[in-house]
């Protein structure tokens, strides 16, 4: 299986990720696309970190590229680049390691030419959707794209609790985001690798200073990326911004989270290097590329000469559950089964307020982990299915409805959970056992029949509100 692991123990941003997969392989030309359809280019060249070579990859504003290009004495110093795109020679860049996060872009560059960080028009998450839809690219690329915008502006609407598709987001709509996005997807597209893997990401420390005040670093959206992606962050190793929105972004939608590096037969590597120059950590985003030691052969020839045993790749999904009627359980068996499950097991546990529970544990192929976590939730109503080793989730978007409850002419209010797809289709609505154990307390009624009432109250107006639209 070839594979590409990012190594980001200085963090990542968009320009690093962009410059680490050049250095690892990838043709300059695959960001073709974007300069054909954005006012922005790609000045690609190479920089010196702590004794590291590596690649640098900068967005420049259309108009300023007749800068960029020339010279004091107004001769052209270009290098005739037959991809238009712009290559300096040999400075180094040093241009502040920070993105937009709604916060104002001070970044100074002794290079002669102003970065697009940050510039150019902001726009709405839909109308960066219209933009990337409109740009002709592959399939494969506009799913990547869409996906890590997706997962940028949802963390950003979710931090300043505003909706998505309202909120103007400066990191999503301007054109250096798209350029980074868009980018990273090309170049990976270009790559041609069948899995992409990241160790713990560094976050950095210190505060970033943002628009409404002074955070922590990470910045909130960068946990919010993290969260819904399943990435793992880690402090330090130095007191600033390392790791930014749009590069936990990029990261969150094409990369699996593993805690080293995999088993690799290397064939290609390279650093993208951060603005910043640290005394003693080279500021430098590495990407391997190679073939792994599992997935290339077929299962005979990864089971020979090993004991007779196969090496087969596999998924462990798990999930706990205090609700799930034995009959539910039981027909998990045949259920998650129909969508791919290998085995299924099912532990009694305890969970909390020593509520007796269960362990769900599924067995089945990565190609399937998704399908079956999604059969997984509908079947039995949870609100998250875990992915063991790898730390990955899939998580259903949550919400609360109040259901008011008219017993003998007096209103009891019980909260209700609402758990639904990332489209919107509802699967599974569950009241709040102790709401509902104060009601039935209240009233006399069993706790099993206000639990009904309740949970038949949402459905019915989520079924109003379906037919209304």
């Amino acid at each position: 299986m070839r594979t590409l692991a990012f190594d980001g123990r200085t963090g990542a941003a968009g320009d690093m990720i962009c410059a680490a997969l050049i250095a690892a392989g990838a043709d300059p030309a695959a960001l073709d696309p974007v300069e054909e359809r954005l006012s922005v280019r790609y000045a690609v060249d190479e920089t010196t970190k702590n004794g590291i070579r590596a690649t640098t990859v900068d967005v420049l504003l259309e108009e300023e590229l007749d800068d960029a290009d020339r010279g004091a004495d107004g001769e052209n110093h270009g290098d005739g680049s037959p991809h238009g795109h712009s290559h300096g020679h040999g400075h180094d860049h040093d241009h502040g390691h920070s993105h937009d996060h709604d916060h104002s872009h001070d970044h100074s560059h002794d290079h002669g030419h102003t970065h697009a960080e940050g510039a150019g028009v902001h726009r709405t998450y839909p109308e960066v959707v219209e933009v990337v839809e409109s740009m002709g690219l592959p399939a494969a690329v506009e799913s990547t794209a869409l996906e890590a915008f997706e997962l940028l502006g949802r963390a950003e609407a979710s931090t300043h609790g505003t909706d998505l598709e309202e909120t103007a987001f400066h990191e999503v709509g301007a054109d250096d985001a798209i350029a980074d996005v868009v980018g990273a997807a090309l170049l990976l597209d270009d790559l041609d690798v069948d899995r992409v893997v990241t160790t713990p990401l560094a976050a950095g420390g210190g505060e970033v200073e943002m628009a409404h005040g002074v955070y922590p670093v990470p910045a909130p959206a960068v946990v919010g990326i993290a969260e819904r992606a399943g990435l793992t962050l880690v402090g330090g190793p130095v007191d600033r911004e390392l790791l930014t929105p749009t590069g936990a972004a990029i990261l969150g939608a094409v990369a699996e989270a593993v805690d080293a590096l995999p088993e690799l037969r290397v064939d290609g590597a390279g650093y993208g290097a951060g603005d910043a120059t640290f005394d003693r950590h080279p500021n430098v985003l590495r990407a391997v590329v190679g073939d792994g030691g599992t997935g290339t052969e077929s299962i005979e020839e990864r089971g020979s000469g090993s004991g007779g045993l196969v090496d087969d790749d596999v998924a462990v999904l798990e999930t706990n559950l205090d609700d799930a009627a034995p009959e539910v359980l039981g027909g998990l068996q045949e259920s998650l089964a129909a969508v791919g499950a290998r085995d299924v097991t099912v532990v009694p546990t305890t969970m909390k307020k020593s509520r007796p529970g269960h362990l769900v544990k599924v067995i089945c192929k990565p190609g399937d982990a998704a399908a079956v976590a999604e059969r997984l939730a509908r079947e039995t109503g949870t609100l998250g299915v875990r992915q063991a080793g790898a730390s990955h989730r899939w998580i259903a978007e949550r919400a609360f409805e109040t259901a008011t409850l008219s017993i003998d002419e007096v209103d009891h209010e019980v909260s209700v959970k609402v758990a639904s797809t990332a489209d919107g289709d509802v699967y599974d609505v569950s009241a709040e056992y102790d709401e509902a154990a104060a009601v039935a307390a209240e009233t006399g009624i069993p706790v099993r029949e206000v639990l009904r009432r309740a949970e038949s109250r949402v459905r019915d107006e989520l079924a109003e509100v379906d037919a209304d639209e």
